[in-house]
């Protein structure tokens, strides 16, 4: 069966474990390496990551990852963030169309 894995800031709560989730505390300079290793576990269905990592995996690399593995990989903003939902949305669509738009309300 197909698990979720969650990986978040060291700091983090312990919210996904209480869903079921397989949640990682994610240690300074070592995001890459353990997104890696979430992706290559066996059982490994859906991953999250937080945003806040994602500058340390790079969006490169993330966009590496997401075309190579066969689940599903996403990117949560950071709860209690203010605005943190926008830019979620926005990358959303930067990945569905290709490129940056600029969204006006």
């Amino acid at each position: 069966m197909n698990r979720i894995v969650a990986l978040t800031p060291a700091d983090a709560d312990n919210g996904f474990a209480c869903c079921g989730a397989v949640q990682h505390a994610v240690l300074p300079g070592r995001a890459a390496e353990t997104l890696t290793q979430a992706l290559d576990e066996a059982g490994s269905g859906v991953v999250i990551l937080d945003e806040r990592l994602v500058e340390e995996v790079g969006e490169e690399m993330l966009h590496s990852l997401e075309r190579r593995w066969p689940g599903v990989l996403v990117v949560l903003p950071p709860p209690g963030v203010s605005g943190a939902g926008e830019d979620y949305a926005m990358r959303l669509i930067r990945r569905a169309v290709g490129y940056q738009v600029k969204v006006r309300r």
